[in-house]
C-alpha cells in the first residue's frame, strides 16, 4: 500500500473529534492534534518535541511506556475538564514496546448530563413518595386530558384502581358534575373548591387543578381531590344537635339574675327554695322575661349541679323529631334511623336536669308520654315496648296561658297538675321599671367586652325613655336597644343618649292603662295586650307585611309572632 505523505496523515489526527497523544520510547510527544488542544487547552506547538510528563497533566503514558499495559476506558480530570482516555503502548514486531498513544474525550457535559438524570430519577422517587404518603387523592393529566398518575389515596377515595384510570380520559372518575382537568387544559387556570362526586359511589369531594406549563405552553394538570363526605355528614350532626340542645352545662346562677324589685326578689326566693327539692319546677312569664336564666340557676344551686343540663325547645321541633328526641329510638323504627339505634335526651340528661322551654307548645299525643315520664320515671324509646328508668328533674317554662289551653282542650289536666307542682312567675320588665336602670349597666358591660367599647352609662335623659317604653319583649328587648344605641355611638362617645336609642314603638306605660276612645281604666292583662299589638301592626308596617322580617324587627320568634297574629286578629 502506498504510504499517506506526513501533512495528509496530519490532517486526517486533526479532523478526529477525539483527542490523540502520541509519544517516542523515550516519552517525548510526536503527536498532539487539534481535539487534544481544544480539550487540554494546550498549543501543540509547546508539547510537541517535549517530556509529556513535563507538559501534559496527570498523563500516564509514560507508565504505560514502562509496563507495557494497556490502559482502557479511565477517567482523567484535566483542569475543569473530565476526559475518559484509553492509553495503549505501541509495540515493534518482536514485542518490544516503542511508543504509546492515548486516545480520548471530553465527556464533562455527559457528567452533568448524568448526574442531572440521577438527581431527577431522586426527585422522582422523592415525589412518588410524597404522593404515596397524602391523604389527599392526587390525580395528573397530559395535555389531551388523559390520567397519567393516580396516588393511593385517589384509590381509596375514588374506589377506582389504577389500571382502571391511567390512560383514560379524565372524566372517567366523575360521577356528577364536569371535569375539572379539561376544564384547566382548555382555560389555562387554575380552579379551586369545586364541590363534586367522583367513583361509583359518588363519593362527595372538594377538587382544586392548576395547569402544568412547560416553555411557556400548558402540558397538562395536577389536581388535589379532598374528600369531604365525612365532614359533611359530621357538619350535618353538629348542626343538627346545636339546633336541639343550646348546652349542656348550665352557665348562670342567682348572680346572673339582675334586679332588687319585690317581682323579682320573690321569684328567686322562689326559686331558692324549688333548687333544694327534687320537684318539677314550672317557669312562667312572658317571651324574654328570663325563664332560662332561672332554670341554669335553679340547677346549678340544686344536689344535681354536677349532671347535665339539657335545654330542649319544644316549639322548634315537629312532633315526630321532637318525640324522638326526648325519648330516643330503636333500630328501624323509622325511616333514617342510625344502626343500633339511639338514646333521647331524657337518657343522656340523668341524674342531671332537662328544660322543657315552651312546653304548652307540645302535642296532646306527646303529652301523654311526658306525664309518664313525670309519674313512672322512666321512657320507652320509639319502636321499642321495654320500659328504660330515669333520674332526671325536669324543668318546664311557657308564656302561654296554660290554665285557658286546659279549658280549651289543648292541655292535659292531668300534665298540668304534674307539671305545676311548684310555679314560679317572673315578671315582665313593665312590671320592675326600678330594676331597669341595674339591668341597663348590666347589659353595657357584656356588651362592651362583645363590641370592644367603653360605653359608661346611660344618660338620665335616655334612662328616662327606656323607664317610660312598655317593653313588650322585655328584657330580651331592652338588651336589643341597649345594644343598636352602642353601634350607633361614635368610638369615643362613652354616654348613651335618647338620640342614639332607636325608635321604640310601643305606647308609654302611663298611657298603656286607658283606652284611646274612652279614657277607662284597663286591666294590666288589657294594657298589654294592646301595647303588644301595636307592636305588632307597627313592625308588619316597617317590614312590608313580611312577618319574618317583622318578627326579627321584634326580637321574637316567627311561630310566636304568628300565635300573637291569630290572638290578636291582625290582618
Amino acid at each position: 500500500m502506498e504510504k499517506l505523505p506526513k501533512n495528509e496523515i496530519e490532517i486526517i489526527f486533526d479532523s478526529a473529534s477525539d483527542g490523540m497523544i502520541a509519544v517516542k520510547r523515550d516519552g517525548v510527544v510526536t503527536l498532539f492534534n487539534k481535539a487534544a488542544e481544544r480539550i487540554t487547552g494546550l498549543s501543540a506547538k509547546d508539547v510537541i518535541g517535549r517530556p509529556a510528563v513535563a507538559v501534559i497533566p496527570n498523563t500516564r503514558l509514560h507508565i504505560v511506556l514502562a509496563e507495557g499495559t494497556p490502559e482502557i476506558g479511565q477517567e482523567q480530570n484535566i483542569g475543569n475538564t473530565v476526559i475518559v482516555t484509553n492509553r495503549v503502548p505501541v509495540k515493534d514486531a518482536d514485542g518490544s514496546v516503542r511508543g504509546a498513544v492515548a486516545v480520548f474525550r471530553d465527556i464533562t457535559e455527559i457528567r452533568k448530563l448524568s448526574n442531572t438524570v440521577s438527581d431527577l430519577w431522586n426527585v422522582r422517587s422523592l415525589l412518588e413518595a410524597v404522593l404515596d404518603s397524602t391523604s389527599d387523592a392526587i390525580s395528573v393529566a397530559d395535555g389531551q386530558g388523559n390520567n397519567i398518575i393516580v396516588n393511593p389515596a385517589y384509590t381509596r377515595i375514588t374506589g377506582l384502581p389504577p389500571e382502571a384510570v391511567i390512560g383514560k380520559h379524565a372524566t372517567v372518575d366523575i360521577a356528577e358534575g364536569e371535569s375539572m382537568h379539561m376544564k384547566v387544559l382548555e382555560t389555562g387556570k387554575p380552579v379551586k373548591n369545586v364541590h363534586m362526586k367522583v367513583g361509583p359511589a359518588k363519593k362527595e369531594v372538594v377538587v382544586n387543578v392548576a395547569p402544568v406549563y412547560i416553555e411557556g405552553k400548558i402540558r397538562g394538570s395536577v389536581g388535589v381531590i379532598r374528600d369531604i363526605s365525612e365532614v359533611i355528614a359530621l357538619t350535618e350532626e353538629l348542626a343538627h344537635a346545636k339546633k336541639l340542645i343550646r348546652q349542656l352545662k348550665a352557665r348562670y346562677t342567682w348572680d346572673d339574675i339582675i334586679g332588687s324589685s319585690p317581682a323579682i326578689e320573690l321569684a328567686k326566693e322562689q326559686a331558692r327554695r324549688a333548687a333544694e327539692t327534687p320537684a318539677t319546677v314550672l317557669l312562667r312569664g312572658e317571651s324574654g322575661t328570663g325563664k332560662e336564666l332561672f332554670a341554669h340557676a335553679i340547677h346549678n344551686a340544686s344536689s344535681r349541679k354536677k349532671g347535665q343540663f339539657v335545654r330542649i325547645n319544644c316549639a322548634a321541633l315537629s312532633e315526630n323529631l321532637l318525640e324522638s328526641e326526648l325519648f330516643g329510638y330503636e333500630e328501624g323504627a323509622f325511616t333514617g334511623a342510625i344502626k343500633g339505634g339511639r338514646r333521647g335526651l331524657f337518657e343522656e340528661a340523668g341524674r342531671g336536669t332537662i328544660f322543657l322551654d315552651e312546653i304548652g307548645e307540645v302535642s296532646l299525643s306527646l303529652q301523654k308520654k311526658l306525664l309518664r315520664v313525670l309519674q313512672e320515671k322512666e321512657v320507652t324509646r320509639v319502636g321499642s315496648a321495654v320500659p328504660v328508668p330515669i333520674d332526671l328533674r325536669v324543668i318546664a317554662a311557657t308564656n302561654a296561658n296554660l290554665e285557658q289551653k286546659v279549658k280549651d282542650g289543648s292541655f292535659r289536666e292531668d300534665l298540668y297538675y304534674r307539671l305545676n307542682v311548684l310555679p314560679i312567675q317572673i315578671p315582665p320588665l313593665r312590671n320592675i321599671r326600678a330594676d331597669i336602670p341595674f339591668l341597663a349597666g348590666h347589659i353595657i358591660y357584656k356588651l362592651n367586652q362583645n363590641y370592644g367599647r367603653e360605653v359608661l352609662k346611660v344618660s338620665d335623659e335616655a334612662m328616662e325613655v327606656l323607664l317610660n317604653y312598655a317593653w313588650p319583649g322585655n328584657v330580651r328587648e331592652l338588651e336589643n336597644v341597649i345594644g343598636r344605641a352602642m353601634i350607633n355611638m361614635r368610638l369615643n362617645e362613652k354616654v348613651i343618649e335618647s338620640e342614639h336609642l332607636p325608635l321604640l314603638g310601643c305606647e308609654k306605660i302611663n298611657q298603656a292603662f286607658f283606652t284611646a276612645e274612652q279614657g277607662s281604666l284597663r286591666t294590666l292583662d288589657q294594657a298589654v295586650s294592646a301595647a303588644e299589638r301595636t307592636a305588632i301592626v307597627r313592625a308588619l308596617s316597617e317590614a312590608g307585611g313580611n312577618r319574618q322580617k317583622a318578627a326579627a324587627l321584634l326580637d321574637t320568634a316567627l311561630r310566636n309572632l304568628y300565635y300573637k297574629i291569630r290572638k290578636y286578629g291582625i290582618s
